[in-house]
């Protein structure tokens, strides 16, 4: 774990918290981390990814920071593609050809896209270890951020072939 935090994230050690949950995830253990803003939560499912066999989606209801967190973990040379109703037809296509081959190491999507059944057809053509739910606070029903569209991630966790779940929340 060490050596990947240094090679690939030029990083020395771990910030306060981090540890623990990373530690869960790698044994695959169901995990909720509610860190404040700036405690290096995407850091608790990108070290793991690379540690783990299969691919690490994300959900998130928030395009903008998938944006760059996926742009982050490109220039680390991370193969990371969002599939979002941002993107453009090409970069739509690029992506998708890169979830059905297998090439994409982190898929990052939203919770509409993948309730959808052709998307969720695509994700199991690879193993995947690991669904991380960003924003998990927009699950809560009680919020002004609900996302219906959360509430069908636990549905999907057996057909996605049972990976190691993360939520983290601020």
């Amino acid at each position: 774990m060490r050596t990947v935090l240094r090679d690939t994230f030029g990083l020395t050690r771990l910030r306060p918290g981090q540890a623990a949950v990373i530690e869960r995830v790698l044994a695959g253990q169901p995990t909720l981390a509610v860190m404040p803003t700036g405690a290096g939560k995407s850091l608790c499912y990108q070290l793991p990814t690379m540690l783990l066999e299969g691919r690490t989606v994300v959900v998130s209801p928030l395009i903008a920071l998938m944006k760059d967190q996926c742009e982050s973990m490109c220039e680390l040379g991370v193969r990371c593609v969002q599939v979002n109703s941002a993107n453009d037809t090409e970069e739509a296509r690029a992506a998708e050809q890169a979830v059905a081959d297998g090439s994409a190491r982190i898929i990052m999507t939203t919770p509409e896209r993948l309730a959808e059944p052709a998307f969720q057809e695509l994700l199991m053509a690879h193993p995947i270890s690991l669904l991380a739910v960003d924003e998990a606070h927009c699950i809560s029903q009680w919020g002004h951020d609900f996302r219906p569209a959360f509430l069908e991630v636990g549905h999907l966790l057996k057909r996605l072939g049972k990976p190691a779940v993360l939520a983290l929340t601020a």
